[in-house]
């Protein structure tokens, strides 16, 4: 133990302890902008600098650890000068119109230079210019950059993707995408956590909503909108409303007020996801595709999108299933249509996801289309922050709407639907499935909820009527890429993979509303999600009536050449931009870094 004095106050910490974190302790609070504890502790915004007695210069808080008898002062005048001189000169290149900046009133440099008082800046403003693609889901303004390196850390140590990076020289650097590439020539994944974590508006996702408000205004279209498993655990956190109270039903009402036709769950899609899903599972295991490698889920398009760029050679493991909000739109133009006897070329169908690579799932992608009707299966994605934005633009009070419910057809879901937003929560529903098909009676609701945790990388094994099943579910890309690197070096074997490439899963997915103070909030809408599950009286995909007709009166059964058409897909119809570690053949580190043999 150290003992330290901060501004007066003595304060015992663990040897190791930085500045900051013994600050924290005293009850000091040293205001940073770059700070990510673990990820980014470069000292790059020198927002946090303090005077330590003994020290010639100024140093940063976040990286240097204190010592014994270390005395510290936050706030002495050359800390606050040399603070408020360094807010100056970020301002100086940073494009400050915050009443059209996305991230208004959720801004960490708006926060600090509103506290130091700031009404001008000595420095004259000088701006970079740099050309960004306006149609790409993930939107960069290199204007609000304040260099911090936020999402270039995020995106190396976390991500294992490298995307971004540094370039220029001098007051001209600033941060860009890696290999002198542009955005869409790039092997990102669209998980968005670079946005998430950016602590300014100089990353968001591509607005949509002025085609959201154009369909809605159309008297010729009928508007169908979906609600991610997810967005239910998150959507009230930017209106204050306590989670209690921000409930999916109360959500519906909020859209309907808005004018959308029909408001759906995803939740009934995610159960026939796990209808299709699993009966391929079941069918591959018997047929012994999976004695060398496992079958991976596809319902998150980031995953989707790093396995195409980062090992191209697992695509045949993937599952054929499109994901919940794919199929949900075959549905709605078929199925829906049909039965409502609407004209499928007027259907609007509108997505609420918690993610932006939803938005290129949709958006460019052959089997994204309706195959029995030439449309696509969805034609907008807004994530739960645009969702937000339009409650806002529409000055909706949140607070005194009453719930309603879902339209019917396709408006059940089962809980294990509801946790597909949860990291672990595929797995768990496919594996309910799977026992009542395999043994014909239901496992305990929760009997493979040894799968659940916030762990980056999970394994378990079940049997499945004297059949072991190993499984593992990976959050996060990093976590993927070291499972997935286990799995071609032999020195792991699983029969099913479940994988999302957002820390925790679609509940801290890159589309979710962004915390003031950045708390990674995934454990808490995830614990959400389990309960509903919990609290569910319909927790088994199998036994959704709204499914069961589906299959009875239009599918037939689970992968039916029906099925297949509108709720399969094929992974080769698409590409990604191959990794440029992958094309450094010459380079042994990175040769085994990808599981190929030379």
């Amino acid at each position: 133990m150290v003992n330290v004095i901060i501004n007066g106050i003595a304060v015992r910490v663990p040897e190791g302890t930085t500045i900051m974190e013994a600050a924290a302790k005293a009850g000091v609070t040293i205001p940073s902008l770059c700070y990510l504890k673990e990820i980014n502790e470069i000292g790059a915004c020198r927002i946090c600098c303090v005077e330590v007695e003994g020290e010639s210069r100024l140093v940063s808080s976040c990286n240097n650890l204190v010592y014994e008898g270390m005395v510290v002062h936050t706030n002495s005048h050359r800390a606050l000068e040399a603070r408020r001189i360094n807010v100056e000169l970020l301002l100086s290149q940073h494009d400050g119109e915050c009443s059209i900046c996305v991230r208004a009133g959720n801004c960490k440099l708006q926060q600090v230079a509103n506290n130091f008082g700031l009404l001008k800046n000595p420095y004259k403003k000088d701006l970079p210019n740099r050309i960004w693609t306006e149609t790409f889901p993930l939107y960069r303004n290199v204007q609000k950059c304040i260099k911090c390196m936020r999402c270039v850390q995020y995106c190396e140590k976390i991500q294992t993707l490298g995307v971004w990076g540094m370039s220029g020289s001098g007051s001209r650097t600033t941060v860009d995408v890696t290999y002198n590439r542009r955005i869409k020539d790039s092997d990102c994944s669209l998980c968005g956590q670079c946005i998430t974590h950016c602590p300014v508006g100089a990353l968001r996702e591509r607005d949509d909503t002025r085609e959201v408000l154009d369909a809605l205004r159309d008297p010729d279209k009928i508007t169908v909108v979906q609600i991610a498993p997810a967005v239910r655990a998150a959507w009230g956190e930017t209106h204050g409303l306590p989670r209690e109270m921000a409930t999916v039903r109360r959500l519906t009402a909020i859209l309907r007020s808005m004018g959308f036709d029909y408001v759906f769950d995803t939740a009934f899609s995610a159960d026939l996801t796990i209808m299709e899903e699993s009966t391929e599972f079941l069918k591959r295991l018997k047929n012994g595709e999976l004695k060398d490698l496992p079958m991976f889920t596809s319902c998150c398009p980031g995953w989707m999108r790093f396995v195409k760029s980062q090992y191209p050679q697992l695509v045949p493991q993937i599952s054929t299933a499109k994901s919940p909000m794919q199929m949900f739109g075959a549905i709605t133009k078929t199925y829906f249509a049909e039965k409502m006897g609407i004209d499928p070329e007027k259907i609007c169908s509108v997505a609420i996801m918690p993610c932006i690579a939803k938005k290129a799932e949709k958006d460019g992608h052959v089997f994204d289309r309706n195959r029995k009707h030439g449309m696509q299966d969805v034609d907008i994605v807004l994530t739960t922050r645009e969702m937000d934005r339009l409650m806002r633009m529409q000055n909706i009070n949140v607070f005194s709407l009453p719930e309603a419910e879902f339209d019917s057809p396709l408006g059940i879901g089962s809980g294990a639907g509801v946790i597909f937003g949860a990291t672990g929560g595929v797995m768990e529903a496919a594996l309910r499935t799977a026992y009542h098909t395999v043994v014909g009676e239901n496992a305990p609701a929760d009997a493979f909820r040894s799968i659940r945790g916030q762990e980056g990388w999970r394994e378990a094994e079940f049997d499945l009527n004297g059949t072991t099943i190993r499984c593992a579910v990976a959050s996060g890309l990093g976590n993927a890429r070291k499972l997935i690197q286990a799995v071609l070096t032999h020195k792991v074997h699983y029969d099913f993979v479940e994988i999302m490439a957002c820390p925790g899963g679609c509940v801290g997915g890159g589309g979710q509303p962004i915390p003031f103070e950045q708390n990674e909030l995934a454990d808490a809408r995830g614990n959400m999600l389990y309960s509903l599950d919990r609290l569910s009286p319909l927790r088994y995909p199998h036994e959704n009536k709204e499914i069961n007709v589906l299959y009875d009166t239009y599918l037939g059964e689970p992968m039916s050449e029906l099925a297949e058409e509108l709720l399969h897909t094929d992974h080769n119809s698409w590409n990604m931009p191959l990794s440029m570690r992958l094309q450094q053949t010459d380079d042994e580190d990175t040769t085994i870094h990808f599981g190929v043999n030379k």
